[in-house]
């Protein structure tokens, strides 16, 4: 059985962060009112309106994952 280093734990948080950054608002977000525009102001504070800052931030650096998601690959492909 494989023990969990500090990589795996590297990836395991690039998964969620790829899932976080595939939702698309319109469509998952908007209906369960998890959109942008309903928090604002003291209600940003909560433990939603953080997760839903999270899950903006990580969609506005897409670019950023990208370029971690390739260096995954390769570093996978060269390792083994």
């Amino acid at each position: 059985m494989q023990e969990m280093g500090i990589w795996t734990l590297l990836e395991g948080c690039l998964l969620l962060a790829n899932a976080l950054a595939i939702l698309n608002e319109e469509r998952f977000l908007v209906p369960r009112r998890w959109s942008f525009q309903e928090f604002s102001g003291v209600r940003r504070n909560s433990m939603k309106g953080q997760l839903i800052g999270l899950i903006y931030a990580v969609q506005y650096m897409r670019i950023l994952l990208m370029v971690a998601n390739v260096v995954v690959i390769v570093v996978k492909l060269v390792s083994g």
